[in-house]
C-alpha cells in the first residue's frame, strides 16, 4: 500500500505563508483524488483541498483564495501552498485519498500565531 509522508509545517505569524509537501512511497497515479486534510486540537479531521488526476480541484470554503493544491504524478508528490495564514489554520495537516483508504501518515504541524 502507498505510504504518505507529510512535511513543510512550522510556526509562522498570521499573514505569512507555508508550503506543505506530501511524498508517496510509490506511484500516486492510481490515487484518483489526492487531498489535504487537517485536524485542530480537540477537533475532528476535516477536508481542506483535493485534486484529481485530471486536474479538477475542490477547496473547502475556509481556504478558497488562500491555498493552492497541486500534484506531480511523475514525482509522486502533492503540495499545498498556504498563503495569508490565520490562527484558525493551526493544526496537523495530512494528505490522503478521497475517499480515504490509505493509512494515515504522521502529518505535519502548522502553527499560526496571531
Amino acid at each position: 500500500q502507498v505510504r504518505l509522508v507529510e512535511s513543510g509545517g512550522g510556526l509562522v505569524q498570521a499573514g505569512e505563508s507555508l508550503r506543505l509537501s506530501c511524498e508517496a512511497s510509490e506511484s500516486i497515479f492510481g490515487i484518483t483524488i489526492i487531498a489535504w486534510y487537517r485536524q485542530g486540537t480537540n477537533e475532528s479531521r476535516e477536508f481542506v483541498a483535493g485534486i484529481s488526476n485530471g486536474g479538477r480541484i475542490h477547496y473547502a470554503d475556509f481556504v478558497k483564495g488562500r491555498f493552492t493544491i497541486s500534484r506531480d504524478n511523475a514525482r509522486n508528490t502533492a503540495s499545498l501552498e498556504m498563503n495569508n495564514l490565520v490562527s484558525g489554520d493551526t493544526g496537523v495537516y495530512f494528505c490522503n485519498s478521497v475517499p480515504v483508504y490509505l493509512e494515515w501518515g504522521q502529518g505535519t504541524q502548522v502553527t499560526v500565531s496571531s
